[in-house]
């Protein structure tokens, strides 16, 4: 492995944080899959679906502070940040060069 898992979780909740869209899509791998269980279930594939997902998030949930961060022990991290809508847990898988491959998002409970 030639990332840290916990860093990139870090580095994306940054970007998130300071709602700089082109650095958050640049974390993903060109076949990334996001799952997320805000508001129901949605899974969003492709360039063009992942901006649309992120103007939408950014623009109604700004991310605040970092809540929680633990590492995987598949190389992968999970972090829990507080939004306006509260707690949110994300799970994160990545391939090699450490881009995002898959993410879970759902509330915290």
């Amino acid at each position: 492995m030639s990332f840290d898992p916990m860093a990139v979780a870090v580095d994306w909740l940054d970007a998130y944080r300071a709602g700089d869209i082109e650095a958050i899509l640049k974390m993903y791998a060109e076949d990334a899959v996001v799952h997320c269980g805000c508001g129901g279930v949605k899974t969003i594939t492709g360039s063009e679906a992942l901006r649309a997902y992120w103007v939408d998030r950014l623009r109604k949930h700004p991310a605040g502070k970092l809540d929680n961060l633990n590492p995987l022990h598949n190389d992968g991290a999970i972090i829990s940040y507080i939004t306006n809508t509260g707690v949110m847990c994300a799970l994160f898988a990545f391939d090699a060069a450490g881009r995002i491959k898959e993410l879970n998002c759902n509330p915290s409970h």
